[in-house]
């Protein structure tokens, strides 16, 4: 397969148009609270796999409850963290809610299963 230079160009400028679509998909506020937007990603992440459990009937609404319930309290350490460091959060506050939600990505899973 022979492939020109305008094939090349092409391909460079469909990859350069992809990742300026990506750049722009940050928001100002992710980007100026890169942690805190992990937390909230990775929050965001669980309660779609809470959703997808009680539909698929893996999890029952009592275990989304609780799970719900556990998540809840990670945002809101979350945001009194935030509140002391006028908006931001600490690496180690960080791994400390990373922590936390590891424990419930686990039992999401375990009770899944």
């Amino acid at each position: 397969m022979k492939v020109g230079l305008k094939g090349i160009v092409c391909a460079g400028l469909v990859a350069t148009l992809i990742g300026s679509v990506a750049a722009f998909a940050e928001t100002p506020w992710e980007a100026a609270h890169p942690r805190r937007d992990q937390v909230n990603d990775r929050l965001q992440n669980e309660n779609r796999r809470i959703n997808q459990g009680i539909n698929n009937g893996t999890l029952s609404p009592a275990e989304a409850h609780q799970l719900r319930r556990e998540d809840r309290a990670i945002r809101h350490r979350e945001r009194r963290f935030a509140r002391h460091h006028g908006g931001h959060i600490s690496p180690a506050e960080q791994n400390r809610l990373n922590r936390q939600e590891n424990a419930v990505s686990n039992q999401i899973y375990n009770e899944k299963h």
